[in-house]
């Protein structure tokens, strides 16, 4: 009989052993769990408030910001948006036809001018925080009066100041029989494109104004000068949106004014296609057209009070952005926040590391 007891008692110990075990096991794993989900949660609290990574996907700020190059945006400077819609965490996924209240906490800083934004691009058909987000340069304020004549960009009548990492495409003239080398052009910080017609001699350069004067000094250059379309060369046709029927990128439509909150517009058959995405799209009225005269959510007027800033955004490569010159003006609604830090940059050509970028703050 004590032998017996004891095999029961060795088969209770041996169970109570074995259900240690399992609770050990079961805390471990809640454990991992409550820390995965405090993590996500943090994480989650972090990217909607604070900052968010975005990948430079394009070369439209090149040279200021590089194809390759991971940054940190902080939120915080010009306030984050509360949540817009209802999804899944950190995917693209959201339940559509949803759209939640929402509003911008205050942040610490208003945007200035030639700050580099993330934002919400204006002209996708998703809701605002749905939409791909873009990088650009705010070259125009709200109220500011642009114009863009021969390349040259002009705000309130002065020309706009330079940076070193804006760059264009330069028509690059060489001596005769004289064959420009890539390798020197690259090496000097531009990108070499074919000869205008053949031998003639002419090269396209895209390259920053410094490095178009270091190749000017070159003694088989004859002449560097900016490459600028014709003024009959037109892409209205070809676009769904643009300041004016004769609009290209190199030249604008003069005096035309960034809209600002409160500011009273006057719409005629000729200018509305400048506000209609403003008035109908991203301030959600009603419009519709009888004649000369504009039916605004059920009242005829030829007037309309813009609700909130706008802004005009251009990319730093000048000849490779599409930026506001073609699809219009950046709502505030739309403002994601401000450039702050490369934390990385990858050259997808060389398969290696930047190094020389690495931890580097983005300044203005």
């Amino acid at each position: 009989m004590a032998n017996q007891l004891t095999k029961e008692e060795r088969q209770k110990r041996r169970n109570r052993r074995k259900h240690n075990q399992n609770e050990k096991a079961k805390s471990w794993l809640r454990e991992w769990a409550d820390a995965l989900l405090f993590a996500a949660v943090a994480a989650l609290i972090i990217r909607t408030f604070f900052f968010e990574a975005y990948r430079i996907p394009t070369p439209s700020m090149e040279k200021t910001l590089m194809t390759g190059d991971f940054l940190i945006v902080s939120k915080m400077n010009y306030g984050p948006r509360t949540p817009m819609v209802l999804g899944i965490p950190f995917t693209n996924i959201y339940l559509p036809g949803l759209v939640l209240p929402w509003t911008r906490i205050p942040g610490f800083e208003d945007i200035e001018r030639n700050d580099i934004v993330v934002f919400n691009y204006p002209i996708d058909i998703t809701p605002i925080a749905a939409k791909t987000n873009y990088i650009k340069r705010a070259v125009g304020m709200p109220g500011d009066t642009l114009s863009i004549d021969d390349k040259q960009l002009f705000v309130n009548g002065n020309q706009a100041q330079p940076f070193p990492g804006i760059q264009q495409i330069y028509n690059v003239q060489v001596r005769d029989r004289v064959r420009l080398s890539a390798a020197k052009v690259e090496a000097a910080g531009g990108t070499l494109y074919q000869s205008q017609n053949g031998s003639s001699g002419t090269y396209r350069i895209e390259m920053s104004k410094q490095v178009a004067e270091t190749v000017q000094g070159w003694p088989e250059v004859t002449n560097v000068s900016p490459f600028v379309l014709p003024d009959g060369f037109n892409e209205y046709d070809r676009r769904g949106f643009s300041f004016s029927s004769g609009f290209n990128n190199h030249h604008h439509l003069p005096s035309t004014v960034v809209p600002s909150k409160g500011q009273t517009v006057r719409l005629t058959p000729e200018n509305y296609h400048v506000y209609e995405n403003i008035i109908a799209r991203y301030e959600g009225n009603s419009v519709q057209r009888n004649g000369e005269q504009f039916v605004i959510n059920g009242e005829q007027t030829n007037e309309y009070t813009i609700q909130q800033d706008y802004y005009f955004m251009m990319g730093d490569n000048r000849d490779n952005s599409e930026d506001s010159r073609f699809w219009g003006f950046v709502p505030q609604s739309h403002v994601v926040g401000k450039a702050g830090m490369i934390y990385f940059s990858w050259d997808s050509e060389r398969w290696l590391p930047r190094f020389n970028r690495l931890l580097n703050f983005i300044h203005d």
